[in-house]
């Protein structure tokens, strides 16, 4: 059988269009297979605890496992490095805070860009930070308390979080 050229082109253009849809109606599903969640501090701390608890409900509502993998260390720089590494297929989340995302590019070279190789998901949970004092010292407010601190310079101690948390969190007695 003898085809003409008007009886070719269409066929080959149904051809290209099909062969470009069949990648579309073969694509896989999301999620297909476990998930990485890499939490950038030691375990046993609240980023580890938080991550756990959401990455449960996380495997209940997707139905695939979450696998925690604590890269520790830095500043939670190793382990958000880890995940700037991996592959953008949303197989790899990282429970990042305000350390990893903010504080750690400003105060260091990083081997990785914060705003070029992350995308927000969510946010998960907010951490208030407080002064807190003795009831006995004569302080009912902060300006008074820093009154209090600066004619008593001897008499208070100061305890924060980590090395991090300087300037951040503090807790005087």
């Amino acid at each position: 059988m003898k085809f003409s050229r008007r009886q070719i082109l269409p066929l080959a253009a149904n051809v290209a269009a099909l062969s470009a849809l069949s990648g579309i109606v073969m694509a896989q599903t999301y999620p297909s297979r476990p998930i990485t969640m890499i939490v950038p501090f030691a375990a046993g701390g609240g980023s580890d605890a938080i991550g756990r608890v959401v990455t449960e409900r996380m495997r209940a509502s997707l139905g695939q496992p979450f696998v925690i993998d604590i890269a520790a260390g830095a500043n939670g720089s190793i382990g958000t490095g880890r995940a700037a590494r991996a592959a953008g297929d949303g197989y790899t989340l990282v429970f990042g805070n305000w350390n990893t995302h903010v504080a750690n590019a400003v105060i260091y070279r990083l081997q990785y860009d914060i705003l070029r190789d992350f995308e927000p998901v969510a946010l998960l949970a907010s951490n208030p930070f407080l002064v807190v004092a003795r009831s006995t010292i004569a302080a009912n407010d902060l300006k008074e308390f820093i009154a209090w601190l600066m004619a008593n310079p001897d008499k208070a101690r100061r305890g924060a979080a980590g090395w991090a948390a300087l300037g951040t969190s503090a807790a005087f007695y």
